[in-house]
């Protein structure tokens, strides 16, 4: 892996962008104005996936010194959030001065994409309000997630469509359809082996998702997602010890940040 370069390395010097992204190399910084939507934290976008999370912290830490960081740097590895970063700087004046002067900077081999944040990090809240300022602010952000899943228009559109269906059937007789159900054995049961049934994964998850993850474990032989299901997949490890280190630590692990892995041994 390439060890990342400073941008003041950089053969060409940086150019300076009004808030559309666009800008000219004519040196007249004192023509430019800072973009409204100006804040003292950075969204990093584009970012190598590959790099390892810690080591990606780091990395931007020393990359942006110079612009007088505030720790922590913010950086997830689950599905939702890969390949994004929050760095956050004294104040509005700074942020714009890295993001004008980085953008585009190709970190391990990806140019990166800088913005400005839609809201402050909890790093700037806390330091401008203190602790209960940013008890308020987790508070009002818990509150907001909260209303956006509420009108996240497909799930308006599943219950508009449950409402649609109830109103065709009164009685509600199609819905209770006998069926016979399912009779499984409780994983407690099942015997330990080297092979892991994986359930309740959530959208989106690839065969290299799910490696990089179980791969974290020693002796890991083969990853297979199931193309019918693509909620479950099997892990397969050299021996049952390697198996049930693996079981032990990912049973509700959360790939995606949210969602819960269920992890079992496979029936035989």
């Amino acid at each position: 892996m390439d060890s990342a370069a400073s941008p003041a390395d950089q053969s060409k010097p940086a150019v300076a962008k009004d808030e559309n992204g666009t800008g000219s190399d004519d040196g007249k910084e004192e023509d430019y104005k800072m973009p409204d939507n100006a804040s003292e934290t950075l969204y990093l976008q584009n970012l190598n996936e590959t790099v390892r999370v810690d080591f990606l912290k780091q990395t931007l830490q020393n990359l942006f010194k110079s612009y007088q960081v505030v720790p922590p740097v913010i950086a997830h590895g689950n599905l939702r959030m890969r390949g994004q970063a929050f760095v956050s700087f004294p104040n509005k004046e700074i942020a714009d001065k890295a993001r004008r002067e980085v953008a585009g900077f190709p970190l391990y081999g990806k140019p990166m994409q800088l913005s400005f944040a839609k809201t402050k990090s909890d790093v700037i809240v806390r330091k401008e309000e203190g602790e209960e300022g940013l008890e308020s602010h987790k508070k009002r952000r818990l509150e907001h997630k909260k209303e956006t899943r509420k009108n996240n228009p497909l799930r308006q559109k599943m219950q508009a469509k449950l409402k649609a269906a109830a109103a065709a059937d009164p009685t509600g007789a199609a819905a209770v359809a006998p069926r016979r159900p399912q009779i499984q054995m409780p994983d407690e049961y099942l015997l330990p082996n080297a092979l892991l049934f994986l359930q309740n994964l959530p959208d989106g998850t690839t065969k290299e998702d799910l490696h990089e993850v179980f791969n974290q474990y020693p002796n890991l032989l083969e990853v297979r997602l199931i193309p019918a299901k693509k909620d479950i997949a099997f892990v397969e490890y050299a021996d049952e010890e390697s198996a049930t280190v693996a079981k032990e630590a990912l049973h509700n692990f959360k790939i995606d940040g949210e969602t819960k892995m269920k992890v079992s041994y496979a029936k035989k």
